[in-house]
């Protein structure tokens, strides 16, 4: 019997149900958690410091309601005593661990210029890779010719060849509920490597592994990295359709 195709997993914001979020915590407890990567959200300060922030404001996660972009990195720091990391922090901090760097708010090619210069001046390039919409992924390949893409797409209708031919992307990128048979042997088809994202029940995973999705980004990565294991051995201990 052939043994199933590994999954890539992915640690959606480190390891969230433990540590803060986009902390140097959540990131190094999410790759010793069997992480072979950690996705995380990269926006700029007011004065272009790449730190590591999903929400447009500090309010959700740091009970200050600030907006990023209207703060330097330094009050950022201050604020959050340190909490929010620059990504070259981020970088240096994860030692050789592989990070998918999301870009959201739709950043534009200057911004996206900042966060590829930080990237490559840390000698990361070759461990980090991008993902966002088709806007911001324009602007990824157009600063650098070379980055790893994950295009996020957000229905089941594929994207426009042109779009593709554009990006380049290795991987197509959606959220799980989207993806079923079909859709997973199109991507295949079509060249691609398919990365979904966020599923957190243990039946929602193993759907996906089922379908032979190459990455599988979840807030519980632990989890994942056994039922994969399980599914490598050929076994599966726990098949609880609630868990």
């Amino acid at each position: 019997m052939s043994t199933p195709r590994d999954t890539t997993a992915v640690a959606h914001r480190g390891d969230p149900y433990r540590y803060r979020e986009n902390t140097i915590g959540s990131l190094r407890s999410a790759l010793g958690r069997g992480a072979d990567a950690v996705e995380t959200d990269v926006r700029l300060t007011r004065d272009g410091v790449p730190v590591l922030l999903h929400d447009e404001t500090l309010k959700r996660l740091w009970e200050h309601d600030r907006p990023l972009r209207s703060l330097s990195a330094e009050e950022v720091r201050g604020l959050t005593a340190g909490g929010v990391p620059t990504l070259a922090e981020a970088l240096a901090a994860t030692e050789g661990g592989r990070l998918m760097l999301d870009l959201p708010g739709g950043p534009d090619e200057r911004a996206v210029r900042r966060i590829v210069d930080v990237v490559r001046a840390c000698g990361a390039a070759d461990r980090v890779y991008y993902t966002a919409g088709a806007a911001a992924m324009l602007a990824v390949r157009a600063v650098d010719p070379a980055a790893e893409i994950a295009l996020t797409w957000t229905t089941a209708a594929p994207p426009r060849p042109a779009l593709l031919a554009a990006v380049r992307p290795r991987w197509l990128n959606y959220r799980f509920g989207l993806v079923d048979r079909a859709l997973a042997d199109r991507v295949h088809r079509d060249g691609f490597l398919l990365s979904v994202w966020t599923p957190d029940t243990r039946r929602s995973m193993r759907r996906l592994l089922a379908l032979g999705v190459d990455s599988i980004t979840t807030n519980r990565v632990d989890v994942l990295h056994d039922l994969r294991a399980a599914r490598r051995l050929g076994s599966d201990p726990d098949k609880s359709p609630s868990s």
